[in-house]
């Protein structure tokens, strides 16, 4: 094995640059980058398809560092090869409105495909960007034009290989024999509490043969050939996924950290960084040092990527000469606008339906609009509806199928699809019961702070799923992904609110969504424009009594409800009616659409002046406050479900029209 000097020059280039980052950051990883830096090396400098000066070209290759913690690596790699990242911001590692925070972020950084950190997150992220390249591969490439044909890399740890999510989303990439994914993995046997031995012996590399990935190894993580090799070989085999495993030193150069736990997630220290750059023949000073014969072999990553990009665009305008239709949909998916007529055919219902039900007749109707709407559900298709009827499944003999068996692998399935999202052209849903929305909440929080347009669709959202008792009734789970910042979560009343919410999943591509259904029939409003608006802004009057005080246009007291208990709410108001006491029926599909309206519409739907309010809900109750204040009150769930007929739960938990009323003449004084 033999390295060049100069070769040794760029790589510890990389290295330095990662450990001067850290040093002044004062906090960090410096021994990834340290180690793994060779492999990143030669990847980026041998193999990578991308181009710095349009971070977004379609058919680029994807890179993830799913091991997050080592973000100095990736940003010295962006800075280096000459992405908008000055060396300025190299030096600002961590601080305060940088473009080069802890872990890289999705959107904040160009070159930066997904957001990582939570271990096993990118890991399952670059599954999706794979499946993502052979939907749309299969989709638009002809023999002579292939428009979308590139290959997914990632450098995972074992941290990474750890965490059930990565082990989940291995299973599926296996089975799918997706090809061209390739990962690196920094073989170094140290986590932060010391060697992996500890708490991780395994064989992984005969764990993801089993799984029916092609395995490889490098022996030594400083051997180029070896590596160059490696990839190459991972290239040439088309029918499973490769894992290369790469034996790699943490802290590389560091005379007494190499190896060890404490450069995992610590600066060296100021002595420990002069000794380093010592050993390794790296000037003292300045601190942030590039060579400038360095910096221009990396630059070349410029015209390489320019030529690559420019040779791309020759095949795509041949192809789209030949086949404007297709391309016309090509710039649509992958704009993400809408076509004209896209909503043209959503149902309108008047029947008593699930809306786990009315969903699917929804996708449905969409699916011939959308061809960027892909999806399916955790086994469980029978169950949350999500099929798209005359559509393949996705498989390894079937790239073009729009249905997706994830299998009974939540964990995954939520990662996957954020990473379909993230590469673009696809509008990905994924399903399961809302209960096992705790298996996906790594997933959703990414998406969420990602501002990716993931739609997580959960299907028995209450008490009403009935006999399978407090295991898979959820409580606490609306009120949580509440909590969620940038999350849209809609809880419809009735098949005509699900339509409408469904609407908003399509067209908003700013932020994922959480669409709850039922499993039990609820009856239909009147659909209406109005019903549609009011979804879209969250929270609208469905009902006014027109007794009392109503009469004037002022309710007595509001009735603040979502999902299936909006039924209740409106049976309560006619017996509220009958007792002289006019109550305005509030729907409320979504709180975070309503939080974000102009205060004067807030207003219009709960009068500030009208303080007998009841809110109304199949779930844990805390968080009702922000709508019904100090003096209203709450129904609803605060302990586990029970085995039962849905209806008999509904009436011992005291979700009934009877206790509404009751309450809320109590809250009226009239009690």
């Amino acid at each position: 094995m033999s390295v060049s000097e100069f070769d040794l020059k760029c790589i510890n280039t990389i290295r330095m640059l990662s450990v001067d980052g850290v040093q002044k950051a004062k906090s960090g990883h410096p021994g990834l980058p340290m180690g793994a830096a060779p492999m990143a090396y030669v990847l980026w400098t041998r193999f990578l398809k991308h181009n710095p000066a349009d971070p977004t070209w379609a058919n680029r290759d994807r890179f993830v560092l799913s091991a997050g913690h080592g973000s100095m690596l990736l940003y010295s790699l962006l800075y280096l090869t000459g992405y908008d990242l000055p060396l300025e911001q190299l030096q600002q590692f961590r601080q305060w409105g940088s473009l080069t925070p802890g872990h890289p972020e999705y959107g904040l950084t160009a070159g930066v495909e997904t957001t990582t950190g939570p271990l096993g997150q990118g890991f399952a992220n670059g599954v999706g960007m794979a499946i993502a390249e052979q939907i749309l591969g299969a989709t638009f490439n002809t023999a002579e034009q292939p428009v979308m044909d590139h290959y997914t890399y990632a450098i995972v740890s074992d941290g990474d290989l750890m965490e059930g999510v990565a082990s989940e989303a291995a299973s599926m990439a296996g089975h799918l024999k997706l090809g061209k994914l390739i990962y690196l993995y920094d073989d170094n046997a140290i986590s932060i509490e010391g060697s992996t031995s500890i708490a991780f012996t395994e064989d992984v590399g005969k764990r993801f043969e089993a799984y029916g990935w092609h395995v490889l190894r490098v022996s030594d993580g400083t051997d180029l050939d070896a590596i160059e090799q490696a990839i190459q070989a991972a290239r040439d085999e088309t029918e499973r996924p490769s894992l290369v495993i790469v034996k790699t030193i943490i802290g590389y150069g560091s005379p007494n950290k190499a190896g060890t736990a404490g450069v995992h997630g610590a600066p060296l220290g100021e002595d420990e960084v002069r000794l380093t750059k010592e050993n390794l023949g790296w000037p003292l000073e300045p601190a942030f040092y590039v060579p400038d014969d360095a910096l221009a072999h990396f630059r070349q990553a410029g015209e390489k990527g320019q030529a690559w990009q420019s040779e791309w665009q020759a095949v795509y305008d041949r192809w789209a000469a030949a086949d404007p239709g297709r391309a016309a949909q090509w710039q649509s998916m992958m704009s993400g606008d809408l076509p004209d007529g896209w909503d043209a055919d959503l149902p309108v219902f008047t029947d008593p339906v699930a809306t786990r039900n009315a969903s699917n007749t929804i996708l449905n109707a969409l699916a011939p609009h959308l061809p960027e709407l892909i999806g399916g559900s955790a086994d469980l298709e029978p169950s949350n509806k999500t099929y798209l009827k005359g559509y393949d499944y996705f498989q390894a003999d079937a790239r073009a199928g729009r249905n997706f068996h994830f299998g009974v692998r939540e964990h995954a399935m939520g990662a996957v699809a954020n990473g379909m999202a993230v590469h673009g052209g696809l509008l990905p849903y994924c399903a399961t019961f809302l209960v096992f929305s705790d298996y996906m909440r790594g997933s959703i929080r990414l998406a969420a702070m990602s501002k990716i347009p993931t739609v997580f669709v959960f299907s028995h959202d209450s008490i009403g799923l009935g006999e399978d008792g407090p295991t898979h009734q959820p409580i606490e789970q609306i009120m949580s992904l509440r909590l969620i910042p940038n999350l849209d979560v809609f809880r419809p009343a009735d098949a005509n609110e699900t339509a409408a919410a469904w609407r908003c999943a399509v067209s908003d591509r700013e932020r994922p969504c959480v669409i709850l259904l039922t499993r039990q029939k609820v009856p239909s409003l009147n659909a209406s424009p109005a019903l549609t608006e009011g979804v879209e802004r969250g929270a609208y009057v469905l009902s006014e009594a027109a007794v009392g005080g109503a009469a004037s246009g002022k309710p007595d007291v509001l009735l603040i409800a979502t999902g299936s208990e909006v039924e209740l709410a409106l049976k309560a108001q006619v017996m509220l009616a009958e007792k002289g006491a006019a109550a305005r029926v509030v729907s409320m599909p979504c709180w975070e659409r309503f939080a974000r309206q102009p205060q004067a519409y807030r207003d219009s739907v709960l009068p500030p002046d009208v303080s007998a309010r009841v809110a109304v809900e199949a779930g844990i109750g805390i968080g009702w406050e922000k709508w019904t204040g100090s003096e209203g009150a709450i129904i609803a769930i605060n302990r586990f479900g029970a085995s039962a007929p849905y209806q008999e739960l509904y009436k011992q938990f005291g979700l009934t029209p009877e206790r509404i009323t009751e309450t809320a003449l109590a809250v009226l004084g009239r009690a």
